[in-house]
């Protein structure tokens, strides 16, 4: 097997790099702009070195009609541009440390490749779950370009007056995204997930909100259940087994249940891992081995609140591991890579979800202790047309930290999600984002911002100026408490729960009597539809003498919570 030669002097420092892409190709450029001279080896096993993997399923819907705007950079743009010496087709399939060399494999040639600084990007690979049948051709995943040239071709093949039937199992991000653009291109959706909500890593008392969402365009749900089997139809078409005994009939299966790290190479090669198969580096991005970095969807990182470790496959990290990386390969000053936070979002047709942090299912599971606040709030001021209620969840520490954020809503998400990403980073507490200082016109935002809102809710249930009772203990809270319903008679007729005492806030001073017969020395849940009323009725009832306590997030997360609770006069279900 020829062997390429090492560079024979500094000055020609060749530095390989293993995978194109948000990591690989961050760090090539990156040492391009800061080294004339560095040789730069870009070895990708795909045609497609620079592509942009979030933006596959708009093309897929027709949002984004040109494919070819989803290819950044092609091996020739990257050589004019760059002086990048990109191979496209060439896999490694081995490093020797020793010798500080990679075997590279193409369709026709093996050869070895030397390097100084070797850079892996070997991204993440498809979960394959243990389904029988998933090579059908029907059965598609939604990663690569290939991936999305061989959905969109089984689509387009798909006869216009005839079935057009998806099932789309995981109701992750990608999932969720599949189904929108599957719904757009005219199919009818089924969606499968193993959870027993959508969008698993957010809160389930947000996911009803987009469960709404998805079944409003059509989309039919099955959740708590998985694919077992996937079985040919007379007509070519597939038959999903479901795990609950259902059978779905599909003409296209999209199956998205998560990734792995390809940390295979790094392994075989000896490098240290984590116990969730990732890669191990340092704060430079650097392996345990001192001439080999990496980056990306491969290397773990750790969670900023949990202290967990593990990948964590976003675009966001990747790019700034890859830039840290060529510094750092390059001897340069670093920016060691901080704790992740997780920040993601996705559009689910007309509702947008965002996350931040750490769940409270996460800091459950973690033994945090921490508070979680719920606002219904609108995205701009009241007053000026077109207000749309934010839904925002977010949890404290006792000292009042920032723990994590999460939002539902269609309009002002995506803001309010960032200011509360960068709250997390800089360890702000409930104080500080209550005197956060928010840009504020009518058509954009409000005097107390969603994100101030949060603060002040906060303040006062940490400080105990306000004792809050959850939507998930409304079993405990019915059988042992009275509950006030602070809501107008017309509200409280349109739906409220059994056994509630109906007092609308602005009579309760003069009602008080009244309220504390009907406890009978029995604790006082108080809600309201968001909250905001129900705390000043909280507070009143506190001063009188009474154990009071307000719903957190009022009616609104009472009913998406559990709807089957709301009740009408006549005891039918709201």
């Amino acid at each position: 097997m020829p062997t390429t030669s090492l560079p024979s002097t500094p000055a020609r420092r060749r530095i390989v790099v293993v995978g194109g892409v948000a990591g690989g190709m961050s760090a090539a450029a990156r040492v391009r702009r800061l080294d004339e001279t560095a040789s730069v080896v870009v070895l990708e096993q795909s045609p497609y070195v620079s592509f942009a993997n979030c933006g596959l399923p708009y093309h897929l819907s027709g949002e984004i009609e040109s494919r070819d705007s989803l290819l950044l950079h092609t091996p020739e743009s990257l050589r004019e541009a760059l002086a990048l010496d990109v191979r496209t087709g060439s896999r490694v399939t081995a490093i020797d440390r020793a010798a500080r060399t990679v075997t590279v494999r193409t369709a026709d040639d093996e050869y070895r490749l030397g390097y100084d600084a070797l850079l892996l990007a070997p991204g993440a690979v498809a979960v394959r779950p243990p389904v029988d049948g998933l090579d059908h051709p029907a059965v598609h995943a939604l990663r690569t370009v290939p991936d999305l040239d061989a959905l969109t071709a089984r689509v387009a093949s798909l006869p216009a007056d005839g079935p057009r039937r998806a099932v789309v199992v995981g109701a992750g991000f990608i999932g969720l995204e599949a189904v929108e653009a599957l719904v757009e291109r005219g199919l009818e959706v089924t969606l499968v997930e193993l959870a027993d909500h959508v969008l698993p890593p957010l809160d389930a008392e947000l996911a009803p909100l987009l469960a709404d969402e998805l079944r409003a365009h059509g989309v039919a749900l099955h959740l708590g259940v998985s694919a077992s089997a996937i079985t040919s139809t007379d007509d070519g078409g597939a038959l999903v087994a479901l795990s609950d005994g259902t059978r779905l009939a599909a003409d296209v299966v999209v199956v998205n249940v998560g990734v792995r790290p390809a940390s295979d190479l790094a392994r075989d090669a000896g490098l240290r891992l984590g116990a969730r198969g990732a890669i191990t580096v340092d704060g430079d991005q650097r392996t345990s081995d001192p001439h080999v970095w990496a980056v990306g969807d491969a290397v773990e990182v750790t969670h900023a609140v949990t202290g967990e470790t593990g990948p964590v496959p976003l675009a966001g990290p990747a790019n700034r591991q890859g830039r840290r990386a060529a510094d750092a390969m390059l001897g340069r000053r670093t920016t060691p890579q901080a704790p992740v936070l997780g920040t993601a979002i996705v559009r689910v047709f007309g509702l947008t979800a965002a996350v931040t942090g750490a769940s409270q299912a996460t800091l459950e599971r973690a033994q945090t202790e921490h508070s979680t606040v719920r606002i219904h709030a609108g995205h701009h001021a009241g007053y000026f047309p077109g207000a749309e209620q934010v839904h925002v969840v977010a949890s404290f520490a006792p000292d009042g930290r920032l723990l994590g954020a999460q939002a539902v809503g269609r309009e002002g998400v995506d803001k309010r999600i960032d200011v509360l990403a960068t709250a997390l980073r800089a360890g702000m507490t409930a104080d500080d984002l209550a005197e956060l200082e928010l840009a504020y016109a009518p058509p954009y935002g409000s005097a107390k911002d969603p994100v101030n809102m949060l603060g002040f809710v906060a303040q006062n249930v940490l400080d105990g100026t306000m004792p809050q009772w959850r939507a998930a203990d409304v079993d405990d809270v019915l059988a042992t408490s009275l509950v006030l319903d602070v809501r107008t008679r017309g509200e409280f007729d349109r739906g409220h729960l059994d056994g509630a005492l109906n007092i609308p806030h602005t009579e309760l001073r003069d009602r008080l009597d009244e309220v504390g017969d009907a406890a009978d020395g029995r604790p006082v849940a108080v809600h309201c539809a968001s909250g905001v009323r129900s705390h000043i009725a909280t507070r009143v009832l506190l001063a009188a003498g009474l154990d009071a306590r307000n719903l957190s997030g009022g009616w609104l997360s009472l009913t998406t919570t559990r709807p089957d609770l709301a009740r009408t006069p006549e005891g039918a279900h709201a």
